[in-house]
């Protein structure tokens, strides 16, 4: 079974400037192509993040019955998990495979296959530290903007991404948070058996590690050093042979208890951070109403408001809606800009002087003039026939009846 691409963007948090410049270079870089490649569609990618998050939890629950200390990033998830599980749910519903394959895709570099939006949405995330603002998205997507155009769809939908982005983070984080409470359990293991001397009948942390006990400060990583520490002071005297011999251990490596402690400190300081902009981001995203977004930074909308009869401006949002979607089945047609379909569109109209229906725009996308656009747009379709073209093939339809006839005959 061939398995779905990935999409892994390493990021580090810049300032907004340095972003809104970086996304114009991406801009300027990415050639693209009609559709995006089935096997980058990211929703089975999601539901597997969602999986080793909803692990990660139910450790975390184990943990609190034992009395281990939880991962202060970890506190975010048990209260928050229920967002997580709405949002995974809410987008395997709308984002359907059929619908990820029909936006524009990345034609080269890295990402090829995937969907632009789906790119620039795991940019912004990625150099945000997970972060999303409505202002500062609206600015994104005009910067973004102002080397290629993005489409109706695209921005109506990169909500859906930004979630889908944000939540392989969490997944990531919940990896991290996983290894260190292993490593903190494997702590309360060894000095249950070696502080407490417990029998293995009393003992509530298994020892699944055939190691010998002179090698239990072997392998040590940065959590398992931080929290033995912190567990063995609480012992005094009793746990003092065995601290001084973590810190020899430590200190063999090239640095000290202390140093490990700080660097330990500043990582989960970290990870907290980026895992409540993660799950702040995701409710903020959903409260988002992008059609003010979209209304803002669309060529098609600035364009179609210049409706000389000034029609356009007055109508509903929902009518509004047709005529854009009009637009894009337009361009989907005739493989043509959507921004370049509306100016048409406008400039039909603007050749027409007084209040007649011509001189407003609908006209040329949904009523009569709908003609008058394709032959401005050079795409001829089947009811636009010359008087020539349909005498050809008639003529053509009855030479080849007339041979399919004969040889039934014979």
């Amino acid at each position: 079974m061939k398995t779905n691409k990935v999409l892994k963007i390493n990021g580090t948090l810049v300032d907004k400037n340095q972003l809104e410049n970086h996304l114009q270079k991406i801009a300027s870089n990415h050639n693209l192509t009609n559709q995006s490649k089935k096997e980058t569609y990211p929703v089975p990618q999601m539901v597997e993040n969602f999986k080793v998050i909803e692990q990660v939890y139910n450790l975390l629950n184990e943990h609190l019955k034992l009395g281990i200390s939880i991962h202060p990033a970890g506190e975010w998830l048990l209260d928050n998990l229920y967002i997580i599980e709405e949002t995974v749910k809410q987008i395997e519903k709308e984002l359907t495979l059929k619908k990820y394959t029909n936006f524009v895709g990345v034609a080269n570099g890295t990402y090829k296959g995937f969907a632009r939006v789906y790119v620039l949405a795991s940019e912004i995330v990625a150099y945000t530290d997970n972060k999303i603002e409505r202002k500062d998205l609206e600015d994104y997507l005009i910067n973004y903007q102002t080397k290629k155009t993005l489409s109706m769809e695209e921005i109506w939908n990169i909500g859906l991404f930004l979630q889908i982005a944000v939540i392989e983070n969490i997944r990531e984080i919940c990896e991290k948070i996983y290894s260190c409470q292993m490593q903190k359990y494997r702590a309360e293991n060894i000095v249950e058996r070696l502080v407490e001397n417990k029998e293995k009948a009393e003992q509530h942390f298994k020892n699944n590690s055939k190691k010998l006990e002179k090698d239990v400060f072997k392998s040590m990583r940065y959590p398992f050093i931080e929290y033995m520490s912190y567990i063995l002071k609480r012992y005094g005297k009793k746990g003092y042979g065995y601290l001084k011999a973590l810190e020899e251990a430590v200190e063999m490596t090239g640095t000290t208890v202390s140093e490990v402690i700080k660097k330990e400190h500043f990582d989960i300081a970290v990870r907290k951070v980026s895992i409540g902009n993660s799950i702040t981001s995701i409710k903020k995203i959903q409260r988002i109403n992008f059609l003010e977004i979209f209304e803002k930074i669309n060529g098609v909308e600035e364009i179609l408001r210049q409706d000389p009869s000034g029609v356009y401006e007055k109508m509903d949002d929902q009518t509004k809606d047709y005529y854009r979607s009009r637009i894009k089945e337009i361009a989907k047609k005739t493989k043509i800009s959507e921004i370049y379909i509306a100016k048409k569109a406008l400039e039909l109209a603007q050749k027409i002087e007084g209040t007649e229906k011509q001189a407003h725009v609908g006209y040329y996308l949904i009523d009569s003039g709908i003609n008058e656009l394709y032959n401005v747009l050079q795409y001829k379709t089947s009811r636009q026939m010359s008087s020539k073209d349909k005498t050809r093939a008639y003529v053509l339809g009855v030479i080849t009846l007339s041979i399919v006839l004969s040889i039934r005959i014979k």
